[in-house]
């Protein structure tokens, strides 16, 4: 597994278990009744998981997940205008006019 591959796994766990605690934050029936710092001491997974996703996306995940794709459409448009083209393991060809 290289890098980015890891930095898609890491980043889809963080955000589903964001997701599955900001769930269980908002039907429980206390968060109403208390105060907003006092909800989220009660709820530890989800602001653990939701700081931790924070420090994720300052740390430049979203950068590294996405940054292959820009890159390789960037490719493609350039290509395009000599009429090349390539797919996803950098075969490139030559279009017929």
């Amino acid at each position: 597994m290289n890098s980015l591959e890891q930095a898609e796994v890491l980043l889809i766990v963080v955000s589903v278990c964001t997701a599955t605690g900001a769930w269980n934050w908002l039907i429980d029936p206390e968060t109403q009744k208390v105060s907003f710092f006092t909800s989220l001491w009660n709820h530890p997974f989800f602001t653990i998981s939701c700081i931790t996703l924070i420090g994720l996306f300052f740390a430049g995940i979203h950068k590294r997940v996405v940054a292959p794709s820009i890159i390789a459409a960037r490719c493609r448009t350039v290509l395009a205008e000599y009429n090349m083209s390539c797919d996803d393991v950098s075969i490139f060809f030559v279009r017929k006019l």
